[in-house]
């Protein structure tokens, strides 16, 4: 097995709460000198790709704004394959900045992307979605999760509207988030890697490792942030490699080149 690709979680393995993880920038650094291309990923669907690569940069890591990979960004590579240039955008409007190329409408779109909206999800607007996906509109969806935690409390997330309008219009939406294989195969469209040539890195055993590894990539779970120790013994995930934090990532890169050698 040969890694020419590295694809990176952010939150708990970059950074947690806004502060890098000891080692972290240093190994992207690294990386980077070594001749890996990268990708910074996220499931972020309330801040624009610009934004979150601004937010990188000043914590002190090299983020060029065309390595942050999001849902958004993923929505924008699938419209453009599909031919898709009228879309409405039910979701955050500062996302607009990642469809600068598209014409966002209100009325008879060729596409729908649904993104967070929290309480703005009435009756009224799922009413018009749902008509527009009923008249042939594509329905994209930047994630499908059930539910997140706020404050205390949990509520609904996007995962049940988008549901609402498949069972409505009985259509299937198109999911561009993790743990979505999509996701991961436009993720490297733009890099030319093949799937079994990557190396996923994150926290999360389902979203991060069990999404990866069902795209057909290497996952490495770091043990930080997300990670339990109840992920040891997962009863469907098993990722490739653990290590303890980002600061271990180049020494097991080192180890798996070692690996490949001794078989050849």
């Amino acid at each position: 097995m040969t890694i020419r690709v590295i694809l990176l979680d952010l939150e708990g393995v970059l950074y947690q709460q806004g502060e890098p993880i000891e080692g972290a920038r240093e190994t992207v650094r690294r990386l980077r000198a070594m001749g890996y291309p990268l990708r910074f990923l996220t499931n972020t669907t309330t801040r624009p790709r610009a934004e979150i690569a601004g937010r990188l940069r000043a914590m002190g890591f090299e983020a060029p704004l065309e390595d942050v990979f999001s849902p958004t960004f993923a929505a924008a590579l699938e419209l453009e394959t599909g031919g898709e240039r009228r879309v409405h955008l039910a979701a955050e409007p500062a996302l607009a900045a990642d469809f600068g190329t598209f014409e966002l409408v209100e009325t008879a779109p060729d596409a729908v992307v649904m993104g967070d909206l929290g309480a703005d999800f009435t009756w009224e607007r799922l009413n018009g979605l749902f008509r527009m996906v009923s008249g042939g509109a594509r329905l994209i969806a930047l994630h499908k999760n059930r539910y997140w935690r706020k404050e205390q409390n949990l509520v609904l997330d996007l995962g049940p509207f988008v549901a609402a309008l498949e069972y409505g219009a009985d259509i299937e939406a198109l999911v561009v988030g993790k743990p979505a294989r999509a996701f991961y195969q436009l993720s490297l469209r733009s890099l030319g890697a093949a799937l079994e040539e990557t190396l996923m890195i994150g926290d999360d055993i389902e979203g991060d490792v069990g999404g990866a590894q069902n795209a057909g990539l290497v996952a490495v779970q770091v043990r930080t942030d997300k990670y339990r120790d109840e992920d040891e013994h997962h009863p469907r995930i098993r990722p490739d490699y653990r290590i303890d934090s980002i600061l271990e990532l180049v020494p097991l890169l080192e180890r798996i080149d070692l690996q490949r050698a001794a078989m050849h």
